[in-house]
């Protein structure tokens, strides 16, 4: 598993898709907070993939103290590992769900982690000096955001270098990010937050779109332990999942059809655990997708190649630019669409 996911690794940071390695010292460690999961990606100067890690997001956690610990026990291990491998923990990269401030290092909300104005840089800053690593730096990001550089980058230039790319992972919650010419839209941490729309009418008015369409929705509409048992469910005729699936469909659909009106998205990158689930969520949306939108050109709808872990392949990008000291990735990947702005 780890030799495929170094494959992937390598494609966005090594030369896969033109550009050379980042030849910089010490190993990146991307940390996705999820909220369900927690995970991690360790990952050499030259793209190898060192370790990875999934665990356990810390629930009733409104300061985030507890995830804290847990960053600084990952950070641990991370250096041990590559000390193992004849190098040294670089740099870490920490990416949040939520509207985030990245300058200020704040959560300003996460209705998923039940945060709220939260220091959560500061927070984990403190818990990495505790644990001897306080000389590791640490950056600090949106998780979608993140995420999107990954999957952008993935898709190589031609995607990049045009128009609007959308990336949308469906994963616990809903949320999006948009790319505008190779460049990150962040909107003061509040844009890409779809899935906090209220539903107006229908059988699901009053319902935020994320309480709906997203993977956690269905594994709970569904009665299921998680979306990958709903889907099963789905597969074996089970009449409430198929509900709870069908009706993710309709609304994420609603959903991407506006974001792409508005837009003018031209890709539609859909990522998170749902996306997992191949034709039996991308041919009904695709399909329900083109039939909300008249008059408007119908973008591509593609599966994110990294699936659930571009945010943390993303966090490695965070992680990365604050070893090469640049504030672009242009710079660490030399000729290849410098004006791509690493501030996801």
């Amino acid at each position: 598993m780890i030799d495929r996911q170094a494959d992937d690794v390598r494609s966005v940071l090594v030369g896969a898709i033109g550009g050379p390695a980042m030849t910089t010292d010490g190993a990146a460690l991307g940390i996705d907070v999820g909220g369900t999961s927690i995970k991690a990606r360790l990952v050499a100067g030259d793209g190898r993939v060192l370790d990875e890690q999934r665990v356990p997001t810390p629930r009733d956690d409104p300061r985030a103290s507890a995830l804290a610990e847990v960053v600084a026990s990952l950070g641990q291990r991370a250096r041990t590992d590559a000390r193992q491998h004849g190098s040294d923990l670089g740099a870490i990269g920490l990416v949040v769900p939520g509207v985030v401030d990245e300058d200020a290092g704040r959560s300003v909300l996460s209705v998923n982690l039940g945060w709220r104005d939260v220091p959560v840089r500061a927070r984990v800053t403190e818990a990495l000096g505790v644990a001897g690593l306080d000389t590791v730096p640490l950056a600090f990001g949106h998780d979608v955001r993140a995420g999107a550089l990954a999957e952008v980058h993935a898709a190589g230039p031609t995607t990049l270098g045009r128009g609007t790319v959308a990336f949308v992972p469906v994963g616990t919650g809903l949320a999006s990010a948009l790319v505008v010419d190779g460049r990150v839209v962040p909107g003061g941490g509040w844009a890409g937050e779809i899935g906090q729309v209220r539903i107006r009418d229908g059988a699901h008015a009053g319902l935020r779109v994320e309480e709906i369409a997203s993977a956690g929705a269905v594994a709970r509409r569904s009665g299921a332990p998680s979306a990958h048992d709903a889907m099963l469910r789905v597969l074996d005729g089970d009449p409430v999942a198929r509900r709870a699936w069908d009706d993710c469909v309709e609304v994420l659909a609603d959903s991407l059809a506006w974001l792409t009106a508005v837009a003018g998205c031209h890709t539609l990158i859909v990522g998170g655990g749902l996306a997992q689930s191949g034709p039996l969520l991308f041919d009904p949306l695709r399909s329900a997708v083109a039939d909300r939108l008249t008059g408007v050109r119908v973008p591509e709808l593609v599966g994110a190649q990294h699936g659930d872990a571009a945010g943390a392949i993303g966090a490695v990008l965070l992680a990365r630019q604050q070893l090469v000291g640049s504030a672009r990735l242009g710079s660490v990947r030399a000729g290849w669409l410098p004006d791509v702005t690493v501030t996801a």
